[in-house]
């Protein structure tokens, strides 16, 4: 360890020396503890200070230059620079009129699903708030590290060329690593079948597009992933929610739905958001089978794939089944949400119609990001990074389930999934999801309620509880002020009920 204007160095710190330099120094000029023309130590004396090479220190002083915090003069050294002047926003010139601006706007941008969203995600409670709603990894479970030296060796290995737009149908080595990725996990792929996109997300916006006119019928599972009842819905579809039992889709609803001439039924068979729920292994036989009988292709999302909290292998994905399944991945669950890379495997008939799309819509997804992630998993940094998540996902789901045990009301049941992030809660039919978002606010804990969920805004009545960003002693006390919220719903309506009867009695 050595000091320098209050500099630590820490050599067993993964960040180079030249870099903690310039952490350190910055810190100090923004703070106002090296004022403007302050005259930092030649590069030579502060190596010898600090007890490194001095090409080290003349990285750090450059590098403080190249962001403007500091300018040296030959012959006289090294200096903060004065910083530049407060910025004075012009406001633009108005005469009071307004464009007509809701008229303007069109039928997708007031979608009823959208407003449903908007409308709770505006009334959330700041502050102290337990929240089971997130559905990412903590902070403490984040690969920084390892993302920042992947990043490190691609900027320095490829240089400019890692800057320039990526191929639209993505980087050529990372498409290689996915297929055989998928190829080990039984998905059949090769990479000329792998289209990256950016997040999942965008892949079922390109799908949507590609299949939908406005007013065709889509199906979705009548409880669902938002995202994807906004994006059809925003696309002009007319979404019909498939119900399902304790095996999937319900298989004699889904054929009588047949006739509704639908372009597409898009599903999640393993651990479905926001149920937990997975499609037994006939059942998926079945759909396949159905799919091909009625010619509606099947959209598998399998986002929360290699997340086996309990490490039980999940059946056969539905495109190991069938090669004209499209399959929809995602790194952002069981990576690192803000990478913004997904994926999908499709048949080749519809490759060549999705990639004219998906390049008018972005032009590319970010080619330094896939680089970076195809380096990651190069280097095993994934397999590493998902065996340390399965038992911390684990301690926070038993956390959880065990807690919602003792102290739920009776008839409310909880199923501790096997695989991905999420919990559900059946709800009685009488009692309304929002009701208990509202209640639950109150008492300081944040769940998503079934209804933001449901293709027609009714369906399922029950809640959606994420495990993963929150502590385990956090989720078990989520789940007690969770519980006292229903007991204070139901005890209101226990009551409301034998008022209503005790008046009938007396009339």
């Amino acid at each position: 360890m050595a000091r320098s204007l209050g500099i630590t160095l820490d050599a067993t710190s993964d960040a180079p020396l030249y870099r903690q330099i310039v952490h350190e120094i910055e810190g100090r000029i923004r703070s106002g503890a090296l004022p403007a023309g302050y005259r930092l130590p030649p590069s030579r004396a502060l190596a010898l200070e600090l007890a490194t090479h001095r090409n080290t220190v003349v990285r750090a002083y450059e590098e403080l230059a190249d962001i403007g915090l500091v300018g040296s003069t030959v012959g006289r050294g090294t200096f903060v620079t004065p910083p530049p002047p407060p910025a004075n926003p012009i406001r633009p010139a108005s005469d009071g009129a307004t464009l007509p601006w809701r008229s303007l706007m069109s039928r997708a941008a007031g979608a009823e699903p959208l407003r449903r969203a908007d409308r709770l995600t505006r009334s959330v409670r700041t502050g102290d708030v337990i929240n089971m709603t997130r559905m990412q990894p903590p902070n403490a479970l984040l690969p920084h590290e390892q993302l920042r030296r992947c990043l490190d060796h691609v900027l320095k290995t490829r240089g400019p060329s890692a800057l320039s737009y990526a191929p639209r149908e993505g980087v050529l080595r990372l498409r290689t690593l996915i297929a055989e990725e998928l190829a080990r996990a039984g998905v059949p792929a090769d990479r000329d079948s792998v289209l990256i996109t950016t997040g999942s997300q965008q892949a079922l916006d390109v799908l949507a597009r590609a299949l939908i006119n406005p007013g065709d019928t889509f199906l979705v599972d009548e409880s669902t992933y938002t995202g994807a009842i906004n994006i059809l819905t925003t696309a002009g579809a007319r979404l019909i929610g498939v119900p399902s039992d304790e095996l999937g889709p319900d298989m004699t609803a889904l054929r009588q739905l047949t006739r509704a001439g639908a372009k597409g039924f898009y599903l999640m068979p393993n651990c479905g958001n926001p149920t937990g729920h997975s499609i037994g292994l006939e059942r998926r036989r079945e759909l396949v089978a159905w799919s091909h009988d009625a010619s509606v292709p099947l959209i598998e999302d399998d986002y929360g794939a290699d997340l086996l909290i309990d490490g039980h292998a999940p059946p056969p994905a539905l495109r190991t089944l069938d090669g004209q399944v499209i399959y929809v991945g995602t790194f952002s669950k069981k990576l690192i949400p803000a990478l913004r890379v997904g994926f999908m495997v499709c048949p080749e008939a519809l490759r060549g119609h999705l990639l004219p799309l998906k390049h008018a819509m972005d032009l590319g997804t970010s080619a330094l990001l896939q680089y970076a992630l195809a380096e990651f998993i190069d280097r095993g940094y994934l397999r590493k990074h998902l065996e340390r998540l399965q038992p911390a996902y684990r301690a926070r789901r038993d956390a959880l389930v065990e807690s919602l045990r003792a102290h739920l009301p009776p008839g409310i049941r909880c199923e501790p999934p096997s695989q991905g992030l999420v919990l559900w809660l059946d709800l009685p039919s009488w009692l309304n999801p929002d009701d208990v978002f509202d209640e639950a606010q109150r008492h300081g804990v944040l769940i998503t309620p079934g209804t933001l969920n449901s293709a027609s805004g009714s369906g399922r009545p029950g809640l959606r509880l994420t495990f993963c960003a929150e502590p385990p002693d956090r989720l078990a006390e989520g789940a007690r002020r969770l519980s006292k919220a229903l007991k204070i719903l139901i005890d209101s309506h226990r009551n409301s009920t034998h008022h209503k009867s005790t008046r009938m009695e007396v009339v």
